[in-house]
């Protein structure tokens, strides 16, 4: 199978719009010229739309100017989105920013060639579907496999029944490859073979469950196992891993008649196997036969994957892999991790979609675990890794950040940031826009023996309530002792051990934390002036009054402004 270079990049250089139809011919950008990237870059070159290659690293690009001097090259993003000539980018960017740079593009009314996953979450990728259909612009998801020969070849084979009823299919997908931060081997290798998966079967899972771990980093998984089961009755397992002593990429699928086998490192790409299983004296026996080579006319995927959106483009069609469609594998990425934080339990797309309902206006990271019954107010974002056990309550406008828990019995209210590694236990209350940095210890048990645990052992005491009040802030490894109060709008210094009441107002540090001064609710210092004290960042006006900080109301400011 050839590929003709259809498209110039000079087609239009002249002509009105009359002489060209309604779809300009493509002119590509290239967003991301790393180790995939690079293959991209190649491929629109030869088709002959490459315009302009973009890359934060100017060591990335020097390179690229080397293999091809006559493109432009930049480190602005904004110089595509603002170049009326380029009308498509194809982001082949870490997968984190794929979001925010497809949305930037469609909003700029250009076409969008995104590498998978489509973004990193539903929501998101929910909301680019939505504006590409808006803007009237292609979204197509770089699902590779749907574009080589021998995977359609395959869906021929199955489609005309040769394989006979399909009864289970199963993909590996393994490599020693590049360990990735922002993103699990799940969200890394298995879209490809979800993709792949939902393609041949033309149906979607009706349960999903995913196990694995994380060996290298322990929580970010390397090796994962998927489990997908159908309605028609056809059962799948994706095994990924990039901890694997060699690279395979190979994907079985077992019918009633014959079993096929894709294998994209092999010369020949498709196998069939016609083993059968019968039944002797009440035993099953297999009967293995020789394989058959299915010969299949090759073309580089990746070429007629980048051939296929120049075509759509120019032809306003929907992609084969458009944005529907990667909405599709990632809310099974959704699904397999939320399996995978919870203990590997068998998840539904329909309940998936029934707690999304609850918090649909609430950010929750992949990775994160959100009880169903706990409650998130609107507005607020849940990152990475973070656990909110049932029956925590949580307000609106809250930024729980990486690695958090949030216990059952533990309170939070609007405006609260948590930045990473805090745990809030049971019986901790934190009000309105408290701020504790990352890494701070809550307790809740001032006697804590594991031989006696309080809810079974209560004679020997109880769990003790802690309460943070409206606006304090905490810093960064500070313990707070069970049983305290941290006033309004106090401050506890980094690595203090707060073991007694902080009054409103107060800076406290040290261990045990002491006051060494006080603060205003701005953050700004506080400096006396007899016994009234003026804010040195905004003005504002305290008093004393028994030890204690008290704002000054709006008529006594009056007055002293008179005096």
């Amino acid at each position: 199978m050839s590929i003709n270079l259809k498209f110039n990049i000079d087609d239009t250089e002249g002509k009105e719009e009359s002489e060209i139809g309604v779809q300009r011919s493509p002119i590509i950008a290239i967003i991301g010229g790393g180790a995939w990237g690079k293959n991209v870059i190649r491929n629109f070159y030869e088709l002959g739309v490459l315009h302009t290659i973009c890359d934060i690293r100017e060591d990335v690009l020097t390179v690229h100017k080397r293999l091809y001097p006559k493109t432009n090259f930049t480190t602005q993003y904004n110089d595509i989105l603002n170049n009326d000539r380029i009308n498509a980018v194809a982001i082949t960017t870490p997968a984190a920013s794929h979001y925010e740079l497809a949305k930037q593009a469609l909003l700029a009314k250009k076409h969008v060639y995104v590498e998978k996953p489509l973004a990193l979450h539903v929501h998101e990728a929910e909301e680019l579907v939505a504006l590409a259909e808006k803007q009237k612009c292609i979204l197509m998801v770089g699902h590779i496999l749907r574009y080589h020969p021998a995977v359609n070849k395959l869906k021929e084979i199955i489609d005309s029944g040769e394989l006979g009823n399909i009864k289970y299919i199963y993909s590996r997908r393994l490599n020693i490859g590049r360990i990735r931060t922002e993103e699990n081997i799940l969200w890394s290798f298995a879209p490809h073979d979800i993709s792949v998966i939902l393609f041949l079967l033309d149906e979607q899972p009706e349960s999903i469950s995913a196990t694995g771990a994380g060996y290298v980093k322990t929580d970010i998984a390397d090796v994962t196992l998927t489990a997908m089961d159908f309605p028609s009755g056809v059962k799948c397992h994706i095994f990924v891993s990039w901890l694997h002593p060699f690279r395979e990429q190979k994907l079985v699928v077992v019918g009633g008649k014959k079993m096929a086998v894709f294998d994209d490192l092999t010369k020949e790409k498709l196998f069939l196997y016609p083993h059968k299983i019968q039944w002797q004296h009440r035993i099953p026996i297999a009967y293995k036969a020789d394989v058959e080579t299915v010969p299949v006319d090759m073309s580089e995927p990746l070429k007629l994957e980048c051939q296929h959106f120049l075509d759509c483009i120019r032809n306003n069609q929907t992609p084969r892999t458009d944005g529907h469609e990667g909405l599709r594998v990632l809310s099974i990425l959704y699904a397999a991790q939320e399996s995978f934080n919870n203990g590997s339990i068998k998840l539904s797309l329909e309940t998936l979609a029934t707690k999304k309902l609850k918090h649909e206006e609430v950010f929750i990271h992949a990775s994160a675990s959100v009880a169903e019954d706990s409650t998130v107010g609107k507005g607020t974002k849940v990152w990475h890794n973070s656990q909110i056990q049932p029956g925590a309550k949580i307000g609106e406008d809250c930024i729980i950040g990486h690695n958090c828990f949030i216990g059952s019995r533990a309170k939070l209210g609007n405006g609260v940031k948590l930045e990473s590694n805090v745990d809030v236990w049971d019986l901790v209350t934190l009000e309105d826009y408290v701020f504790v940095g990352p890494s701070v210890v809550f307790t809740n048990d001032v006697n804590p023996r594991a031989k006696y645990p309080k809810m079974k052992y209560p004679q020997y005491g109880k769990w003790i309530p802690t309460l943070v009040k409206e606006g304090a802030s905490i810093g960064a490894n500070a313990t707070i002792v069970c049983g305290v109060t941290i006033g309004k709008y106090a401050f506890v210094g980094a690595g203090a051990v707060v073991n007694t009441d902080i009054p409103d107002y107060a800076v406290a540090v040290g261990v045990p934390a002491k006051i060494i001064g006080w603060m205003c609710e701005c953050g700004g210092k506080l400096e006396f002036y007899d016994t009234m004290v003026s804010c040195s960042q905004c003005s504002s006006l305290y008093r004393k009054e028994d030890g204690r900080i008290v704002p000054v109301g709006a008529a006594a400011k009056i007055l002293l402004r008179l005096d």
